[in-house]
């Protein structure tokens, strides 16, 4: 008794994914991101590393009256440039207390840099934006991010209350700089240039713009 013949199978071709909106946008800038971050976490380390002691800033035995508005200014110039980098850091905790006792400016602000890094500052130019079936280009990212910029500080809350906290932290550093008398040890100490706080901004900026500028990922970041 012969057996049947085997069936033939016919070739069945797998079907191919459609590339979506969201399939098709590349990711992040990674490596510009990452080095962007890793040189403000070194700055932040490198600031607080030159902070001067607190106990000195504090020291209750060296504050006076100053006698005139020019010893006052003189105090303030020589004690600015001393302890730079604990009015920094003073200057921040004002902030950051002001933002944690109104959490919802401290998401919007959140949200608003976010909004920023991900869209325009570390997206890489190509393919250009698609928002809601809309495509992008830079200028009019740009444009947009600029107008929501002007609406979260000018009409909400939040600018208010960032003047608020800037200002009370500079009455702060006025008076304190004003009435603390200059110690011996640092009168005739020449001003450095600014480091730590006061310069990652820029340094973080030039050192994501190298990283991304490198020949392997074809990424450019808009700074």
């Amino acid at each position: 008794m012969s057996s049947a013949p085997p069936h033939a199978t016919l070739p069945i071709s797998k079907p191919q994914p459609v590339p979506t909106a969201t399939q098709s946008q590349p990711p992040i800038a990674t490596p510009a991101f990452h080095a962007f971050i890793t040189h403000i976490t070194d700055s932040v380390r490198q600031g607080f590393s030159q902070r001067r002691p607190w106990s000195e800033l504090i020291d209750r035995s060296t504050f006076s009256r100053p006698n005139s508005l020019a010893e006052a200014t003189s105090r303030l110039r020589k004690n600015s440039s001393y302890f730079r980098i604990n009015y920094v850091i003073l200057l921040a905790g004002v902030l950051a207390l002001s933002l944690l006792s109104h959490p919802f400016s401290l998401i919007v602000l959140l949200c608003l840099l976010a909004a920023w890094l991900f869209l325009y500052l570390f997206r890489p130019s190509d393919p250009p934006l698609v928002l809601f079936g809309r495509t992008f280009n830079d200028r009019e990212t740009l444009g947009g991010l600029v107008v929501l910029t002007v609406i979260v500080v000018f009409l909400t809350s939040v600018g208010s209350l960032l003047i608020s906290a800037l200002m009370l932290g500079l009455a702060i550093v006025c008076v304190h700089g004003s009435f603390k008398v200059p110690d011996d040890l640092f009168l005739d100490e020449q001003e450095t240039p600014a480091t730590g706080f006061l310069s990652f901004i820029g340094g973080a900026a030039s050192s994501a713009a190298a990283t991304a500028a490198r020949p392997a990922p074809s990424v450019s970041v808009r700074i």
